[in-house]
């Protein structure tokens, strides 16, 4: 007699049919057709209620608007470009300096 005869064979068998994995059936070419003829009919009702694009021109303060930004964007490009790394660098250890310190513990009491 053989050690392994009383072992169950096959795959291990796991809670709950979530884990089983299910073959998909194959769609038969008369689905296919079915489909395809709906897709193309929804596609020409869709070209014939389609209404024309119309074109919104802007108004002269959101022109003027767009102008300030375009101009403040220049600006602020130039300004940033006149600095090196090295100084930013050098300003921001500066601040860091002068800013008061949240976490240290206050001095309380003599001494």
């Amino acid at each position: 007699m053989s050690e392994y005869e009383n072992v169950a064979g096959g795959a291990l068998k796991l809670k709950g049919d979530s884990f089983k994995i299910k073959k998909k059936k194959k769609k038969s070419s008369k689905e296919k057709e079915t489909i395809t003829s709906l897709a193309k009919k929804i596609a020409k009702e869709e070209k014939r209620n389609q209404q024309p694009i119309r074109v919104v021109e802007k108004t002269e303060a959101e022109k003027k608007f767009e102008e300030i930004q375009r101009k403040r964007l220049e600006q602020k490009v130039i300004k940033s470009a006149q600095k090196s790394h090295k100084e930013r660098v050098a300003e921001l250890n500066r601040k860091l300096e002068e800013m008061t310190e949240h976490y240290d513990i206050p001095k309380v009491g003599p001494g």
